[in-house]
């Protein structure tokens, strides 16, 4: 703890100042590592939801957890009524979760990332408080030897509701109007945003769009890299707008959360992603 608080107000300079300050930013900002959960394990208002495939949960999982595939519930419409719908569905979702406004909620999937980070995102939207990345996820859990289970756990209804933060979603008008003020990352793959791939009626990108493959924000182990390496990939002004997109939104939020890492504060995703600006022949594109 002194060692902490001497990176914000003491005069004596420590070496791990760069190691406090990095985790307490993994903290603020959405991550919790295997032993920060294992500390939160028994607290009665913890929600723990492993994002992977049922068939990847029901071969071993973290106990206590339930499973919900965020897959099922990708979005690729940012008309008005479209985003009406999705707030719809996500309400639904997270009542039948047990999630209300007292709820710590980890979300995991094999590593840190696109599931969870989509899990995360999702109720950053709504203004959940407390809603973390585990970092790392399940193979970081295996790695370490702790606990799993092979049961499945059921869920415990509750009445969710919160408030929507219009500041970190974007539909396809709103990144239509603002192709040349703002910055776009690209989360997919080199492949996919030269057009090399081909996953909707069009191949290509947005306009403007530079590539940062999400990929690169995860280590071998599957934690999050450092911010020194994040800031050596996100090289953009604080006081940028940005905006990430991918195939359908879940790439992207693993990006919004390592620019969030950053200190970036103007970040956004495009829900609709390529999934939807690909497949509409009215939206400009670049090959």
């Amino acid at each position: 703890m002194t060692n902490l608080l001497q990176c914000f107000g003491g005069t004596v300079i420590d070496t791990t100042c760069e190691m406090n300050l990095h985790w307490m930013l993994q903290r603020i900002f959405m991550l919790k590592s295997p032993e920060e959960l294992v500390r939160l394990m028994e607290r009665p208002n913890l929600v723990l939801v492993d994002c992977r495939s049922y068939k990847e949960y029901s071969q071993g999982h973290i106990p206590g957890a339930v499973n919900v595939d965020l897959f099922y519930y990708h979005w690729l419409d940012t008309t008005k009524d479209g985003v009406k719908a999705f707030e719809k569905q996500m309400n639904v979702l997270f009542s039948f979760m047990g999630i209300t406004k007292q709820t710590i909620v980890i979300f995991y999937d094999d590593v840190a990332g696109m599931s969870a980070a989509r899990g995360v995102w999702l109720l950053t939207y709504f203004s959940h408080p407390q809603a973390f990345m585990l970092n790392g996820g399940f193979r970081k859990w295996q790695s370490l030897g702790l606990p799993i289970e092979i049961q499945t756990n059921g869920f415990k209804p509750a009445k969710f509701s919160g408030k929507i933060n219009k500041n970190i979603l974007v539909g396809f008008e709103y990144v239509r109007k603002n192709l040349d003020k703002t910055k776009i990352i690209d989360a997919r793959t080199k492949e996919e945003y030269e057009g090399k791939v081909m996953r909707a009626a069009r191949k290509g990108r947005i306009p403007n769009a530079v590539s940062i493959d999400w990929m690169l924000n995860i280590n071998e182990d599957g934690t999050m890299k450092s911010l020194e390496e994040l800031a050596n990939l996100y090289r953009f002004s604080k006081n940028d707008e940005i905006i990430t997109y991918c195939q359908g939104g879940y790439r992207a939020a693993n990006s919004f959360i390592a620019l969030k890492m950053l200190g970036f504060k103007n970040v956004k995703v495009y829900l609709g992603s390529w999934g939807e600006w690909g497949n509409r022949l009215d939206l400009p594109i670049e090959k």
